[in-house]
């Protein structure tokens, strides 16, 4: 298959790894320092626990022209940026789309694409569950031995997913399709939202932040608080075991919590190398625009935004 990979950070650069390792022809969009990179060096990453280093030679271009047609086209990138990315897209003949990444408003994406589109668009949303971040003309990659990857549409099942399964076939993702990926990605970001709150609250010191129940405490009722402001704007919260072990399983919430801030693996994934600032300032945004719909009170999402440590010997 010829596939676009539009965008090559530290996501985009591993799923093009995954899709040359599985034979197909592959090629990346990047631009400025990023382009020179994988144009001299190719495609390198430090998988973090396996303790390997991969160069996958790929195509690089800076620009998508509207004739440049692939069979199918990943867009993988930070929330904030994909909104510059659409009118590129919509021009393009390519029909097959998968727009990967947290995203909180994947409806008004597909709307955009099918409307301003010369040719029929096929859309889907997508998630794949690793964290890293570039360091020194690499990319450092964190994830496990199969990456877990949720596709899905916006409320129907996808008539043409044998393309991206052919697409998957033969790399070390397992992945499973939902319906709806809009509920999904909110269901997502309102446990991503307070989960990262805890390393601003001790400015990326999270051995100290474990040790502080309060804050531990906020992390998971603002999560519950989350998902009523989901349900109250009629959201189903996706998978439903997220609702009910954050309202029901509070106790073994707190457990694991601690155990994550207190492991290697949890502080990588909640450092400030591994997330985006930019990104989590625009999903609050839309957290905060669907709380002011639902018209309800969270109080302890309210505080643990502008929460502040107790002052140590105290």
């Amino acid at each position: 298959m010829r596939i676009l990979v539009y965008g090559a950070g530290v996501l985009g650069s591993y799923l093009a790894h995954e899709l040359v390792r599985g034979g197909h022809n592959v090629t990346m969009l990047a631009r400025g320092r990023r382009a020179e990179e994988l144009e001299k060096n190719g495609n390198v990453i430090r998988h973090y626990f396996q303790f390997q280093t991969t160069v996958n030679q790929v195509r690089v271009i800076r620009e998508l022209q509207p004739d440049d047609v692939y069979d199918l086209i990943f867009v993988v990138m930070k929330y904030p940026d994909f909104e510059a990315v659409l009118p590129a897209l919509a021009a393009n003949h390519s029909c097959h789309i998968v727009i990967m990444g947290n995203n909180a408003s994947p409806g008004e994406m597909e709307k955009y694409l099918q409307t301003h589109s010369p040719v029929a668009k096929q859309v889907a949303f997508a998630f794949q569950s690793i964290a890293g971040w570039r360091e020194n003309g690499r990319i450092i990659s964190v994830h496990g031995p199969k990456t877990n990857l949720t596709i899905g549409g916006l409320g129907e099942d996808l008539s043409w997913r044998t393309l991206i399964d052919e697409a998957l076939v033969n790399t070390k993702y397992k992945w499973n399709y939902i319906t709806n990926m809009d509920e999904w990605l909110k269901s997502h970001f309102v446990i991503i939202l307070p989960l990262n709150s805890i390393a601003s609250s001790y400015n990326g010191n999270l051995r100290r932040a474990a040790k502080d129940k309060k804050l531990l405490n906020l992390v998971i009722h603002a999560v519950d608080e989350g998902h009523q402001v989901l349900e109250k704007n009629g959201f189903t919260v996706t998978p439903a075991g997220q609702k009910q072990f954050a309202r029901g399983k509070r106790k073994l919430f707190y457990i694991l919590l601690k155990l994550m801030l207190s492991s290697p693996i949890g502080r990588i994934l909640l450092s400030d190398k591994a997330v985006s600032a930019d990104e989590m300032t625009a999903l609050q945004q839309a957290f905060d625009h669907l709380k002011m719909r639902a018209n309800i009170a969270t109080p302890h999402w309210d505080e643990l935004l502008h929460y502040s440590p107790p002052i140590q010997g105290s």
